[in-house]
């Protein structure tokens, strides 16, 4: 390995290491507890070297919630399978991203509340926000010719079932019968 390659290996690497400091950070303590300072002395280098790898906290936030939406798509390509028709794959799907928000909150705020900058819905959206969306399109797309349009309301009634849950604003224990309602009531199966 030459050196150029041996270098950008170790950016890569460190890049990482900032990404998973502010993700631990954040899961621990709160954004707010999210800071280039704190995380240089969580990887143990100056804050020149954070900025060298992000323009701003902002950048950061983009890279944990990309990383998000990554693990978002794998539990939404996983949940389905070996469900039992086209209902039980869009329970299985919608229970597996409430199980995501609730499990991951503070990541879960970074891909969806905290600024990102991050393009959503566009040709020129990150492939791993596309992925996300398709994960939940090809469990829709059984069932509803509109596939995005019924995808992006599904996802939006998934989203405010998970913030309603994450702030203590509505029932707990209802989660099931919720997600019934919303799978019969959007796309008529029961």
């Amino acid at each position: 390995m030459g050196i150029t390659e041996r270098r950008e290996r170790e950016r890569t690497e460190r890049e990482q290491r900032i990404v998973s400091a502010a993700r631990r950070v954040a899961e621990t303590e709160g954004w707010n507890a999210v800071t280039i300072r704190r995380l240089a002395d969580e990887i143990e280098h100056s804050q020149p070297v954070l900025y060298s790898h992000f323009q701003n906290r902002e950048a950061i936030v983009a890279a944990v919630a990309l990383a998000g939406f990554r693990d978002l798509a794998t539990h939404l390509q996983r949940a389905p399978q070996g469900a039992a028709g086209h209902r039980s794959a869009l329970v299985a799907a919608a229970m597996a991203y409430l199980a995501f928000a609730r499990d991951r909150p503070a990541l879960y705020e970074a891909m969806f509340t905290l600024p990102t900058g991050l393009i959503f819905a566009e040709a020129e959206s990150p492939v791993e926000l596309r992925e996300a969306f398709a994960a939940l399109a090809t469990v829709v797309a059984s069932v509803n010719e509109e596939v995005d349009v019924a995808t992006e309301t599904f996802w939006a009634g998934l989203h405010g079932l998970a913030e309603l849950e994450r702030s203590g604003r509505i029932r707990t224990g209802a989660r099931a019968e919720r997600v019934e309602f919303l799978v019969a009531g959007l796309f008529g199966l029961s």
